[in-house]
């Protein structure tokens, strides 16, 4: 069976347009729609770890800046053979240096790159080239006056000899002998060569060249005699221009073209970079994580969501395949979900192989397959008059030729569309070859005997479609071990078959069958009762793990505070008996210094004088005063005993227990701690509604710049405005961009005639806001936009 077909059926294309989406240059549009699942492990591995460090990446520092990048290897073989490089071509140069410039300055923000720094490290700047380009074209269609000074002193003899020119015509406009045979008092151009319009019947009038004819035949249009000349230099002026633009132009593509591999390089490493983002964005979108990779081990899904499913309407299923079993027989009801777990296998299995992340939980594996067979949906083919039986047979007859032990295959509704009893019979035979071949595989099925026969045989697994016998509606997940009933009476009846037709089809099925689907149904029921006091009991434990949890961490949280105030105060008593033992010594040694020497008085009065100097240092060194805040503010009134006080410097409510000493000192009592400090730092509780009131209004301040800042976009569109609707919308918006600090603007005008841009600029030059201000270069916008620098 041919591999792109299973593809096909298991709408991997569909995967990779949406990996297309998500890229962000042309190249890496196109390299998407050809990613195709590698068969080497570790590529895949490779793959899996570039898809992870890439996402680490743009969690950390958002997307990278790609820009626009064209057809560069094109560019540059042209470069090779000598042609000339168009302005467009040379400007989509500078815009991919520009690029690998950002790309590398993008790499070095942080460590998540991994894998990915060898990538960034291929890449190969050039700021001279790219500065050179920049510097002599400004857009697609201009070359800059300051290109080469040889260019600058052509265009201006250029101006020059334009504006003689227009001051000779000026004479026959201004005339009063000539205007009247003027159709139109203005010099105008044709061919290249400046022209007056001329009434016909006038045309004799003025000696000169007649360049054109209105298409009324009323005007012609006449070169006077005086000015061929003049016109001719101007002509040759401007030839010179167009030759030496394009020696400007060969110099600038020699240049490309000694870059040129370089060049190539880049852009290949770029298009592999900007891949690789697209299947991290790709998996930021389908909440996808990286699979565990093994080359024989089991395929065992978590929370496996089809990708293609709405994320609110898909249903997470656990599949496990490979280790104890290698097949896997799901039944169930019609529309319960079989087909979508057959497909959610097979298209998990192949996007992991290409470097996807899967939609599944954390821990999720995926194994290696050379090839991933599918035979799912109506194959009926009118065109080869095969019906569906002979059409799935056609394919299932071809995956049996290739198949072999690093295979996949998947079968929905194996056997159907013939006499059960054969169909059965076929269905087992086909399962037990697959096996034979040493394959992996997966089979959907309604068939008593495939139940019976997964029941019976060694190494075959049921797996269940639950259906809830209650709303008998299916639920869409798999149940792993357990066969699934088909529901078919109960379904029908729900539909509205009329129940005298079920009773008689109930008493029509076999005995033997009747009783299997009673054991199902028994089972079933143990099954889901098993399963609600597993999920309480989870949810119990749940419960219980959190709460202690929370108050292990209380538990800790006192703890630490109990021994951070007990060291504290074991370091306090230390120093206040230090100090004490101390001042102790001293009072001592004076005492007795004053015994033997007998003093007078007055030297006894001096050392009773020092020891209580002693004592004073040594309270204040027990029991500082804290200091006080240097912002000025006086008390309402005088500090009481019993006063509720904030300390400024510490930020905590106390409570006075003294009044102020005759320096403004007092203690204060927060919590079991008492502190000394000036009522300098002290505020009364009562004062402070004032400044709740200047933070709230501080609050509404930050609040406001916040909701400007997330509604605030970079740039501003007044295409369609007239000039004082414009210039009011770029007030407002220039208001709100000085208000939250952002430095550059973007101002979008249009090119059209240039009114409006000529309103704006009048405008800007006499913003007090506004620093400097310019036209957009090529990237931003050309002529058509303003990029505005704020102060």
């Amino acid at each position: 069976m041919n591999k792109m077909k299973s593809l096909y059926t298991l709408e991997f294309d569909k995967i990779l347009e949406m990996l297309s989406q998500c890229a962000m240059t042309s190249g890496a549009k196109v390299a998407a729609m050809a990613v195709s699942p590698s068969l080497d492990y570790r590529m895949v591995q490779k793959l899996q770890k570039e898809t992870t460090d890439a996402k680490r990446m743009t969690a950390q520092s958002g997307q990278p800046a790609f820009g626009y990048i064209d057809d560069i290897p094109t560019i540059a073989e042209k470069a090779d053979k000598g042609a000339m490089l168009l302005p467009s071509e040379l400007l989509s140069v500078a815009s991919m240096l520009s690029s690998v410039s950002r790309l590398i300055a993008y790499a070095g923000k942080g460590s998540a790159a991994g894998s990915l720094i060898e990538i960034f490290g291929r890449l190969l700047p050039n700021a001279a080239l790219e500065h050179e380009i920049r510097r002599v074209v400004i857009s697609d269609d201009m070359i800059s006056d300051d290109a080469s000074p040889k260019l600058y002193d052509i265009r201006r003899s250029i101006k020059q000899a334009g504006n003689k020119i227009r001051d000779l015509l000026q004479h026959y406009i201004t005339s009063e002998a000539y205007s009247k045979c003027l159709q139109d008092n203005i010099v105008t151009m044709r061919n290249g060569r400046y022209v007056i319009p001329v009434k016909i019947e006038h045309k004799n009038a003025i000696k000169g060249l007649i360049h054109d004819t209105s298409s009324s035949g009323a005007t012609v249009f006449i070169e006077p005699l005086s000015v061929v000349e003049q016109n001719n230099m101007l002509r040759e002026l401007e030839l010179a221009e167009t030759k030496e633009i394009e020696r400007i132009l060969y110099a600038l593509s020699a240049s490309v073209a000694a870059f040129g591999n370089a060049l190539v390089l880049d852009y290949y490493n770029i298009t592999d970079l900007a891949l690789i983002f697209a299947r991290a964005e790709l998996s930021w979108k389908m909440n996808g994580t990286e699979p565990i990779v093994t080359e024989n081990g089991v395929i065992n899904l978590i929370k496996a969501r089809h990708p293609l499913l709405p994320k609110d309407k898909v249903v997470p299923i656990d599949i496990r395949l490979g280790g104890e079993f290698d097949s896997l027989i799901i039944t169930g009801p019609n529309t319960g979900g079989k087909t979508v777990s057959l497909k959610t296998l097979g298209l998990l299995t192949l996007m992991a192989q290409a470097g996807f992340h899967i939609p599944a939980a954390d821990g999720s594996k995926v194994r290696i397959f050379d090839a991933v067979y599918a035979d799912i949906g109506d194959e009926q083919s009118i065109e080869q008059s095969l019906s569906t039986f002979s059409a799935h047979m056609t394919n299932i007859v071809s995956i049996l030729k290739s198949v072999d032990d690093k295979s996949l295959v998947l079968f929905d509704e194996l056997g159907a569309g013939t006499d059960p009893t054969e169909g059965a019979a076929l269905a087992v035979a086909i399962i037990e070859k697959v096996r034979e071949k040493g394959a992996l595989s997966a089979a959907t099925t309604h068939y008593t005997e495939m139940k019976m026969y997964a029941i019976e045989t060694e190494g075959v697994c049921n797996a269940a479609c639950e259906f809830d016998v209650t709303t008998l509606a299916p639920t869409y997940k798999l149940i792993i071990g357990a066969p699934g009933k088909s529901n078919a009476f109960a379904i029908s009846s729900r539909l509205g078959l009329p129940e005298d037709i079920i009773t008689r089809a109930g008493r029509l099925v076999d005995g033997d069958s009747k009783r299997f689907e009673g054991v199902i149904e028994k089972l079933e029921e143990e099954r889901s009762a098993a399963e609600a006091a597993r999920r309480e009991a989870e949810q119990l434990r749940a419960d219980y793990e959190r709460r202690y949890a929370n108050a292990e961490k209380e538990i800790d949280r006192r703890l630490k505070e109990s021994e951070k105030a007990l060291e504290k105060a074991r370091q306090e008593a230390t120093a206040l008996l230090e100090r004490a033992r101390a001042t102790q010594d001293f009072v001592f040694a004076e005492l007795e210094k004053a015994k033997k020497a007998k003093e007078s008085s007055r030297t006894v009065e001096e050392a009773r004088a020092e020891i209580k100097k002693r004592l004073k240092e040594s309270d204040e060194v027990i029991n500082p005063v804290a200091e006080a805040q240097s912002e000025e503010y006086e008390l309402p009134r005088a500090l009481r005993k019993g006063d509720e006080v904030i300390i400024v410097n510490l930020q905590r409510k106390g409570t006075l227990i003294d009044t102020p000493d005759a320096m403004g000192n007092v203690t204060v009592q927060t919590g079991m701690i008492n502190t000394r400090t000036n009522v300098k730092n002290l505020r009364l509780c009562e004062d402070s509604e004032v400044e709740s009131k200047g933070k709230a209004a501080r609050e509404r301040v930050v609040s406001a710049k916040a909701s400007i800042a997330r509604d605030f976009k970079p740039e501003i569109d007044l295409r369609g405005m007239i000039g004082d609707e414009a210039w009011e919308a770029t007030d407002k918006y220039l208001d709100n961009a000085c208000l939250i600090g952002i430095k550059t603007v973007r101002i979008i005008h249009g090119k059209g005639t240039g009114v409006l841009r000529r309103v704006i600029w009048e405008k800007l030059k006499v913003d007090k806001r506004v620093a400097n201000f310019r036209l957009g270069v090529y990237g931003e916008g050309d002529g058509g936009v303003t990029i505005a620098e704020l102060k």
